[in-house]
């Protein structure tokens, strides 16, 4: 018992590791692509445009996350921002899956309630995923801008953003510790917006 307890340590101390290391490399590759899209985002809702967000499993949970900080509030009071996480109707979700197809779940969402000027939020660890895919080319059929949360090489996601969108890129393999850094910059997407929003220095304590 105590040589397993002693093993499982070891490997929950590789596990917090890996998890640093990759949280590490991407501080050295992402801040100013990070700046970039809190930039997109603050200049979307100061147009009194939306930010629409996707995703598949821990993906969706993270979709979820960025439009409740939205919503509701990050870590400073403010007035509620308008965003939509397209991955909580279950009557949506079913319908479009049962009558079309499960790829098409986001991009005929997109293609109802999506406006030029919007942003679209997509996340996939992979970079692959068939509906997010879909659901960044129904964005550019209707002028919304996309900032795609990605890893590994990037996937089909990557290859279908155009000049005008942004990825962010997790550099790494792993779906779980490129899970834990898309939460990372979620988190410092909604605090640089709310800065931004309410004219506060970067410097000032929350």
């Amino acid at each position: 018992m105590a040589d397993t307890l002693e093993n499982m340590s070891r490997h929950i101390k590789r596990i917090f590791q890996d998890s640093v290391d990759t949280k590490l490399a991407a501080m050295q590759e992402l801040p100013d692509n990070i700046a970039q899209a809190a930039t997109m985002i603050s200049d979307c809702l100061m147009r009194g445009n939306k930010i629409m967000s996707c995703g598949n499993g821990g993906s969706a949970a993270d979709a979820q996350h960025f439009s409740s900080e939205m919503l509701n509030r990050f870590e400073l009071e403010r007035p509620s921002l308008p965003a939509i996480a397209l991955t909580t109707d279950t009557s949506t979700l079913t319908s479009i899956a049962n009558d079309h197809s499960y790829q098409e779940i986001f991009s005929r969402q997109i293609k109802g309630l999506g406006q030029k000027g919007d942003i679209l939020l997509a996340i996939s660890t992979s970079g692959s995923s068939v509906n997010v895919v879909n659901a960044v080319k129904a964005a550019h059929s209707r002028g919304i801008g996309v900032i795609a949360l990605t890893g590994k090489k990037g996937g089909e996601i990557a290859s279908n953003l155009s000049d005008n969108d942004l990825e962010l890129r997790v550099p790494g393999t792993s779906t779980a510790r490129t899970q834990e850094v898309h939460l990372l910059i979620i988190h410092c997407l909604c605090d640089l917006t709310d800065r931004t929003l309410l004219g506060l220095n970067l410097q000032d304590a929350t």
